[in-house]
């Protein structure tokens, strides 16, 4: 493989331009091939990237000899089937989280990495943030952990972004799967991934998109369709780990909140971290409590250098010089997560997991 990786980007939709912007930015990577169903609209990021190959049909981009690599941002339903074919066609892989909508694909898509020896990291952005890391430091040497609890919210009051977000059948569920599965993965990184030991979840649909509210602003997918809504408006969770650890987490794509809430706190033996919505560490010295705020530049976390971080760290693994830190082991893990709390839900009771 060249020292400059060669990219294929497969689905042209809003979460695309951070692949691609990216990708741009980092003179070792060449953006080469873009896809999408809607050929047009592959056609324009083409224009504003001056990516020579155009494709409607990611089987014709994966054929490409001269293609290393590709990010898969594509529905979710298609993650799985885009990342196997991918591996097969021996490129690495950059796929967005959710790994795909079930634990079967998630073992399958494993399978295909193994069997292909290639590399698939998973879109887990919130590792690659520098707040995640300087925290990651701390845990490594022991100033904070052993961590046995944590707790994690994203609360949005309104929303529901519509379109494929909020079809089950393209999406695989909605605040849990979309913005939840960020937190919790955040949460079980940074606590060491502990393996999951039972989860006591909960789903509500009782709100839907609130496509009535007035007055107030909030993302909307481009095939946003006001009448169409098969996905929860929230999830709640208690999930327990066979260290004895704990996570509680509670997201949402709207609920009668008075603001919209981000945080993310763990608890050890040795010390504390509010990693959202700004990083502060607490410790224990001479006897007094310190809140500690350490001078970075960002203290919470930064969406665009948080996409560039991952992608400079991924054109890195396509180089052998590092191993990425979201493997598609982790993957797996969160969707059996992530599928817990819905089945959990689904049978009114507790979990188990052997």
């Amino acid at each position: 493989m060249s020292e400059v990786i060669r990219i294929g980007v497969i689905g042209a939709g809003s979460i695309s331009e951070m692949h691609l912007k990216s990708y741009h930015q980092n003179p070792q990577a060449i953006l080469y091939a873009v896809c999408d169903m809607k050929v047009e609209r592959a056609q324009a990021k083409a224009e504003k990237y001056d990516i020579p190959f155009v494709y409607s049909d990611y089987q014709e981009l994966l054929a490409n000899p001269d293609i290393d690599a590709v990010s898969i941002c594509t529905w979710n339903n298609s993650h799985a089937e885009i990342s196997i074919a991918a591996l097969q066609a021996g490129k690495n892989v950059l796929v967005e989280k959710p790994l795909c909508k079930s634990v079967d694909e998630a073992l399958a898509v494993e399978q295909a990495v193994e069997q292909s020896r290639k590399i698939l990291q998973v879109g887990f952005v919130r590792r690659y943030a520098s707040n995640t890391r300087i925290v990651k430091q701390f845990m490594d040497s022991g100033d904070i952990g052993p961590i046995y609890y944590a707790k994690a919210s994203c609360i949005r009051r309104l929303g529901n972004p519509g379109g494929w977000f909020s079809d089950i059948e393209r999406s695989g569920g909605g605040p849990l799967i979309d913005v939840g599965v960020h937190v919790i993965d955040l949460c079980w990184y940074l606590m060491g991934k502990p393996k999951v030991k039972s989860i006591s979840g909960n789903t509500y649909n009782k709100l839907g998109n609130r496509s009535n509210i007035q007055n107030l602003k909030f993302y909307k997918a481009a095939d946003y369709n006001a009448e169409h809504n098969t996905v929860e408006d929230m999830a709640n969770a208690l999930i327990r780990f066979d260290n004895g650890a704990s996570l509680l987490v509670d997201v949402s794509f709207t609920l009668h909140a008075k603001e919209d809430e981000l945080t993310v706190k763990l608890y050890g033996e040795n010390g504390g971290v509010e990693l959202e919505p700004s990083l502060t560490i607490i410790t224990e010295k001479h006897n007094t409590i310190l809140n500690t705020t350490p001078q970075i530049n960002n203290l919470s976390f930064d969406f665009i250098q948080g996409f560039q971080d991952e992608i400079d760290y991924f054109i890195e693994v396509c180089q052998g010089k590092q191993s990425t830190i979201s493997p598609v082991g982790d993957g797996v893990e969160m969707m059996k997560i992530l599928c817990g709390v819905y089945e959990s839900s689904k049978q009114g009771k507790e979990i188990v997991f052997d």
